[in-house]
């Protein structure tokens, strides 16, 4: 890790007016910054599992009951049968980005607009999978912890939403979110 310090400038002015007592004494001090310096992270994670009852294994319960659902409707099914070939991976892609987003742990790093806009999904699609998942999640989680899901599952589905039809309409332009 470099570290590079940085100066910090110290000015004392005496109180007294007098000329020959008045003078301002500079001086110039190297102050390097910590060594490691703490994340916040790791707070306000242990927060957010203290108030909502979530982890990461009823994540993970909520990713693997919720996804079986999902592979079994016959609305969603079909979609992610004909994109997912090798399910463990994508499980395990999904309880980290609900870790990042439920928990705020910062381990998920993909993109999810793109791997949605090009789906043969409309508004329907998203509320069939919204009401799948707020079930899975009032099964799996507190209530707390449900409510906490569904609050951020909502938001990504209109997103996602936005996304897609910007892609529909113009599938050359970045997607508008807003």
């Amino acid at each position: 890790m470099l570290v590079v310090p940085h100066f910090e400038l110290v000015f004392t002015i005496p109180i007294s007016r007098s000329k020959s007592k008045c003078k301002m004494e500079t001086q110039m001090e190297m102050v390097a910054p910590p060594l490691n310096p703490t994340s916040a992270r790791p707070a306000v994670t242990a927060a957010l599992m203290a108030e909502t009852g979530l982890d990461e294994a009823v994540l993970r319960r909520l990713v693997h009951r919720f996804y079986a659902k999902v592979r079994d409707d016959r609305w969603l099914g079909p979609i992610f049968a004909a994109r997912i070939v090798d399910w463990p991976p994508h499980l395990e892609r999904m309880v980290t980005f609900w870790s990042s987003v439920a928990l705020m742990t910062g381990q998920y790093h993909g993109r999810p607009v793109p791997a949605h806009t090009s789906l043969p999904i409309e508004v329907a699609h998203f509320d069939r999978w919204l009401a799948l998942f707020r079930a899975t999640a009032e099964e799996t989680c507190t209530p707390a912890g449900a409510a906490h899901l569904m609050e951020r599952a909502e938001r990504i589905a209109h997103s996602l939403h936005i996304a897609v039809v910007s892609a529909q309409g113009c599938p050359a332009a970045p997607p508008k979110l807003f």
